[in-house]
């Protein structure tokens, strides 16, 4: 009797991605489902008004990169360098906080028709400034990596918190039942880990799925039988289990979530193994990436998979940039040198995802945000030191596309870049726009959990409506 109630469980369980099986074979582009189609959690839904984006890339430079080295163009911080400042005012220490000014290693140009200062740490990246929506007073709430990473991914850098990946994907579904609605790519997760593409009370259909560069960067997809037709044949059997379990508990949440969840993994079995497949682009575009033909890692593969997902309706695509392995990223207190090795690694591989997002007509309807947890201190406590520390107080981002004005810088931050002049844009503020960009409000995209009301943008949040078309 145990061997057989061991065997239904196991068949009951293989079933449910039977029943998804059928649903593919029906040859609609929606899953099949036992309920109506309002209650599958990942069918397409309108936002809340008309978006101008209809996807979300998200470049995440872990470590904390230097604003005054990248994007915020300081030129008394040169020409005071070595000189003391009180910098109490901006810290909130008391007494006279004095430390040494550390001019950036790198020089500053302008670019484009508008004219926007970049550091020729980025002389890819600076030929797009025309497309770029520089942000130069971003500040967020934590100096620590770990809340810094959780807040710019979460808005909240004390509590873990549904990713805003995993609230996109709650708020509008997906287009496209075959791949993930959030995919996540990334060598090595950034500090605070899973969390950060977790979806924690919502619905785990909606957490990112985590793809690994390399030559098989998801796992799994293969059958384990030897023919489609012998595993339509045990599938088809197993799905009477499954429907018995939905007669017995209709509308389960729970059920529902996790037969979601098989639609998904038999849809990217017959998907997803193309949209990872680079062996169709040209050797141009591979160049436009810095790719070498059969290339499966590196930051130039990951910008490339991603224009490819944008294209087959994924809804949030992140990008993490964490180098070879988990150390290798933007946390130089002992040498800003490093700087320069980290944006070669980029540079190119962004610049290529822009430019071939525009070209396909694709980067008007694709918010592509790049950003890090904070950026780093103006100032040392010892004079020429060859690195710098972690600085919340303000910093660099930047958008474009999707909505966005390109060609402009909004923000500014004092003369050497220690704090927030004007137009300061909060992590809270940047997610409600990235929200407002696909159409959806973040006052109004809530969910009720332990008897309140739960948003990305907690209490806080403005659209910053300076910058949007």
């Amino acid at each position: 009797m145990q061997n057989n109630r061991r065997d239904w469980i196991m068949g009951s369980g293989r079933g449910l991605a039977g029943i998804a099986f059928a649903g593919l074979l029906s040859g609609t582009d929606q899953a099949f489902s036992f309920t109506h189609e309002s209650s599958d959690p990942l069918s397409p839904r309108a936002g809340h008004y008309a978006p101008k984006a209809d996807r979300i890339v998200f470049i995440y430079s872990t470590g904390g990169v230097s604003h005054v080295d990248t994007w915020d163009h300081k030129p008394k911080l040169y020409q005071d360098h070595g000189n003391k400042v009180t910098a109490s005012r901006w810290l909130n220490k008391p007494g006279a906080f004095e430390r040494y000014l550390i001019k950036p290693r790198w020089s500053f140009s302008q670019y484009g028709q508008c004219g926007t200062w970049v550091s020729e740490l980025f002389p890819k990246l600076a030929t797009c400034v025309d497309d770029l929506c520089v942000l130069n007073a971003m500040v967020c709430d934590s100096d620590g990596h770990d809340k810094g990473t959780l807040a710019a991914h979460t808005g909240s850098a004390q509590f873990a918190r549904p990713s805003h990946g995993a609230w996109v994907s709650y708020g509008l579904g997906t287009v496209n039942q075959n791949l993930p609605s959030f995919v996540v790519l990334a060598p090595n997760p950034p500090y605070a880990g899973a969390q950060c593409w977790g979806s924690d009370f919502l619905p785990g259909c909606h957490q990112g799925t985590h793809v690994i560069p390399g030559d098989e960067p998801l796992t799994h997809l293969k059958p384990r039988v030897s023919s489609l037709s012998q595993q339509t044949l045990e599938l088809e059997l197993l799905e009477k289990f499954n429907a018995r379990s939905v007669r017995n508990s209709p509308l389960d949440p729970v059920l529902e979530a996790r037969m979601r969840s098989f639609q998904t993994a038999f849809g990217m079995q017959m998907q997803a193994p193309e949209a990872f497949d680079l062996t169709s682009e040209t050797q141009a575009t591979l160049d436009l990436y810095g790719l070498e033909r059969g290339q499966t890692k590196g930051f130039g593969w990951q910008c490339l998979i991603a224009r490819r997902l944008a294209e087959r309706g994924v809804r949030f695509i992140e990008l993490i940039d964490t180098g070879s392995n988990s150390a290798e990223n933007w946390d130089s207190h002992g040498n800003m040198q490093d700087h320069e090795r980290l944006a070669k690694m980029i540079d190119r591989p962004i610049c290529g995802l822009l430019q071939d997002l525009k070209a396909r007509g694709l980067l008007e309807r694709t918010l592509v945000v790049w950003t890090t947890e904070f950026g780093r201190t103006p100032f040392h406590q010892t004079a020429d030191h060859p690195g710098r520390e972690h600085h919340n107080l303000v910093f660099s981002s930047w958008m474009a596309g999707g909505g966005v004005k390109g060609g402009i810088v909004h923000g500014k931050s004092d003369e050497y870049g220690i704090g927030p002049l004007e137009g300061q844009v909060h992590t809270h503020d940047l997610h409600a726009t990235m929200l407002h960009c696909v159409g959806l409000d973040h006052e109004k995209l809530t969910y009720r959990h332990a008897g309140r009301d739960y948003r990305l943008t907690d209490v806080a949040g403005r659209v910053v409506q300076e910058i949007l078309l």
